[in-house]
């Protein structure tokens, strides 16, 4: 899909933001369903009048900054024929997306003026047939991703070897730890260095007498394969130090939090921290364990303003994709890492067993309750 775009001139305008995303059904989430096209690897039963064997499910539509994840069509599309079908799709976005309101331009939009339905036929007349299409029970369950694979050493499929999970900083890498990253996956990998949706990079192909080796190497640039649950969920995206939209540092901010919390709040299951710095929600704060939109804050009557955030909680992505619920409005940056410590210490207390998930949790509640619980903790 990558190269047909580079090799196609017809599809240089696509707007900004138009996502395809493929998840292959590995420990690591790509969060398919956050995206504008979604192909989800599934593996399709004997007995359903279609091929068996591995099949991607498609879904469209996915916006999660507009409060939206792909549609499931209960269309699945051979891995071959995926290409295709994102240019038919795209396509018929080219013919029909607005391009004059910037908030509009995603194919959500589209879909929600015409209907699914009618949008699917545009799509195969583009293809030059009909999809394929079959009822949820011919799918096998996808297997349960893993939310800390990202991080630390993890035996792949082929035998003996090992990718090792990167912990960069808010995905902050110095040119002298790239280049040593660089070497390390030459001269002790594979030879490749892959990205993740969390902020991170993996070192692939490591057989296991270089283990060792490899996170001695990693080490001594300055960075490490082992983090603190809270870190290693901590997502910002540029913020407004580096993007014009943007209405708060988000990565400072984001550093505040984990060095606050961490020593005052240990989490030891997995949490997600998202900070975004505007509507666009590039880090996705409405999916995530917590999340924050940067918002400018008045200082007293006078006109001047201050970083700041919405606070959200409850968000999921995957089997868990349900939108989060606002809890604090209008919370300085300054104060930030102190709300989200009374957060963290509000789930400790009243959590219903040491298993018991954040966003369970989160879940358990609405948005007043959590408040109000939160707030206890500044007076404890």
């Amino acid at each position: 899909w990558h190269y047909h775009i580079l090799n196609d001139r017809s599809l240089t305008g696509l707007p900004r933001k138009f996502n395809v995303a493929f998840d292959g059904a590995g420990k690591i989430a790509v969060l398919e369903d956050t995206n504008d096209i979604a192909f989800a690897a599934v593996e399709v039963k004997d007995g359903f009048d279609v091929e068996p064997g591995v099949w991607f499910k498609l879904g469209i539509g996915g916006i999660t900054g507009h409060k939206d994840f792909a549609t499931d069509t209960g269309i699945i599309v051979k891995p071959a024929d995926a290409t295709r079908v994102s240019d038919a799709i795209v396509r018929v976005f080219i013919d029909l997306g607005d391009r004059t309101n910037r908030l509009k331009a995603r194919l959500k939009y589209v879909i929600d003026g015409m209907g699914m339905e009618k949008f699917l036929v545009l799509v195969e007349e583009k293809l030059g047939h009909a999809f394929t299409r079959v009822p949820p029970e011919a799918l096998a369950p996808r297997p349960a991703f893993d939310r800390s694979a990202h991080i630390g050493v993890h035996q792949q499929k082929q035998d003996g070897l090992n990718w090792i999970g990167v912990a960069l900083p808010l995905g902050k890498v110095t040119c002298d730890q790239m280049r040593g990253l660089a070497k390390i996956a030459q001269d002790l990998g594979d030879g490749d260095i892959r990205l993740t949706v969390w902020q991170n990079l993996l070192i692939s192909g490591v057989s296991n007498d270089k283990v060792a080796l490899a996170t001695a190497a990693i080490e001594a640039i300055g960075l490490a394969i082992k983090t603190s649950e809270l870190r290693a969920g901590l997502i910002a995206c540029t913020g407004r130090a580096g993007c014009k939209f943007g209405n708060a540092d988000t990565k400072r901010t984001a550093s505040r939090i984990a060095d606050w919390c961490d020593p005052r709040v240990p989490v030891e299951t997995p949490i997600n921290i998202h900070l975004t710095g505007c509507h666009h929600s590039c880090a996705q704060h409405y999916i995530s364990d917590i999340g924050m939109i940067g918002a400018r804050i008045a200082v007293g009557d006078s006109d001047d303003t201050v970083d700041g955030f919405h606070v959200f909680t409850g968000g999921g992505f995957g089997p868990q994709a349900e939108m989060g619920q606002e809890v604090f409005h209008d919370v300085t940056a300054e104060d930030a890492p102190v709300y989200v410590e009374r957060l963290l210490k509000a789930y400790v207390s009243h959590r219903t067993s040491p298993d018991e998930t954040f966003l369970t949790f989160a879940r358990r509640h609405d948005g007043e309750t959590l408040r109000k619980l939160a707030d206890a903790e500044a007076h404890t």
